[in-house]
């Protein structure tokens, strides 16, 4: 029950990003917003998202998950239907800026529920069905925003997209009134034995002098700018290169999405098979972060088809394998921290992908403005997981247990 919910979470959290992705043409005729206009909204989000990390795991830790995070989706799914009144790009850009600082919470909390709930040897494929919610939100935006848009208008489209939340939040709470007292968390004896726990006064400074704290967040720096560029500006990539718009984005968008849940399943599936095979626990996530990292090179090679479907295929694949690596960076938090700590050190590692983000929409819109193209961007995208890995590599030379390491 509690992964069905992380995963209609994440898939909320990400119609209510998405959709400003398929509006931009709309909205742009009709509140005159050129490339870097659009830019600047993007980027709000995740300034303001970047902010809000710093203290957001820590919230989830302090109040819990029983109540810090349905509070933290009712907030949020209010901002988003407040986008239905904004009347300027000015507006915009403070509705965006909120929605970013209150679905900041929505990462430490899906993370820490599975470290609560489930085993080192399932928590990769839980974190992979998590990431398939990320996946399923831009599946489900192209498919019902069009046609709520053309029946209804856009500010309807936001007013229906915001109001998923509030049902989201009614079911979090009959999920813990249905749940068996005798139920107990997977990790909690070997949690209660780990020694890198600090009191609450000494735990960022400790954190941040982890070398295994920037390992996390060293990668998600580096790898995550690839998919906030693909989630805000892969639609105007598609009209700009293809010709496609509002009446016919739905089918090609969600199957890119398609293709890249499977990823994210896959980037759980196959460590946890190799665990099964007596692999280490190093080989195995390495193993799969080394396959996603070569799959995302063939990127770039959407400037050499002519057919948007083969355009679809490559960037499906290049997604897929992001939501791989994805899945093993954020299993490494769990991995290598007891439960009370992950919400914290996954809330510094989509600190620094927000900014990695912030980063990359910033620049896409300034590059666009230029008439520079999009070739660079995806240049950068190609390499950029291998990077992260040899940056996992040098920090983290032998990835353990939090238990193994206090048995060390």
């Amino acid at each position: 029950m509690f992964l069905a919910l992380i995963v209609s979470a994440n898939m909320i959290n990400y119609v209510d990003r998405e959709i400003i992705a398929l509006l931009k043409p709309l909205l742009e005729a009709r509140f005159h917003w050129n490339d870097m206009d659009y830019g600047n909204v993007v980027s709000a989000f995740q300034l303001s998202a970047v902010v809000a990390y710093m203290g957001a795991g820590w919230f989830i830790d302090r109040v819990g998950l029983r109540f810090g995070y349905p509070i933290a989706v009712a907030v949020w799914s209010a901002v988003a239907m407040a986008h239905a009144g904004a009347r300027s790009v000015l507006e915009f850009v403070g509705l965006r800026s909120l929605l970013g600082a209150t679905e900041a919470a929505q990462t430490p909390a899906a993370v820490k529920t599975i470290a609560h709930w489930f085993s080192t040897r399932k928590r990769a494929l839980a974190l992979g069905f998590m990431n398939t919610g990320s996946n399923l939100g831009p599946i489900v935006t192209p498919l019902i925003v069009p046609p709520i848009v053309i029946a209804f208008g856009w500010r309807a489209a936001f007013l229906i997209t915001g109001g998923l939340g509030f049902i989201w939040v009614a079911a979090w709470f009959a999920a813990y009134v249905a749940l068996p007292g005798k139920q107990q968390p997977a990790r909690r004896t070997r949690a209660a034995a780990a020694p890198l726990s600090k009191p609450p006064g000494t735990r960022w400074l400790s954190l941040l002098s982890n070398r295994r704290v920037w390992a996390v967040a060293g990668a998600k720096l580096i790898t995550d700018p690839v998919w906030w560029f693909l989630l805000f500006w892969l639609p105007d990539f598609m009209h700009r290169r293809y010709g496609l718009n509002l009446h016919t984005f739905g089918v090609p968008l969600a199957a890119i999405y398609v293709l890249a849940s499977i990823g994210a399943l896959g980037g759980g599936v196959l460590p946890a098979r190799m665990l099964a095979r007596g692999s280490s626990l190093n080989a195995a996530r390495k193993t799969t972060l080394l396959i996603c990292a070569i799959a995302v090179t063939v990127l770039p090679m959407v400037f050499l088809v002519q057919s948007y479907w083969y355009a679809v295929l490559l960037i499906g694949l290049a997604l897929a394998a992001h939501q791989g690596f994805s899945t093993n960076v954020f299993a490494l938090a769990a991995d290598l921290f007891p439960d009370e700590m992950v919400g914290t050190v996954v809330g510094i590692g989509a600190l620094f992908g927000n900014l990695g983000g912030l980063a990359i929409l910033e620049l896409t819109g300034w590059q666009l403005s230029r008439s520079g193209g999009y070739w660079p961007i995806f240049a950068y995208c190609a390499v950029a997981y291998l990077i992260a890995l040899a940056l996992i590599q040098v920090l983290v030379p032998r990835i353990v247990t939090v238990h193994d390491q206090a048995v060390e």
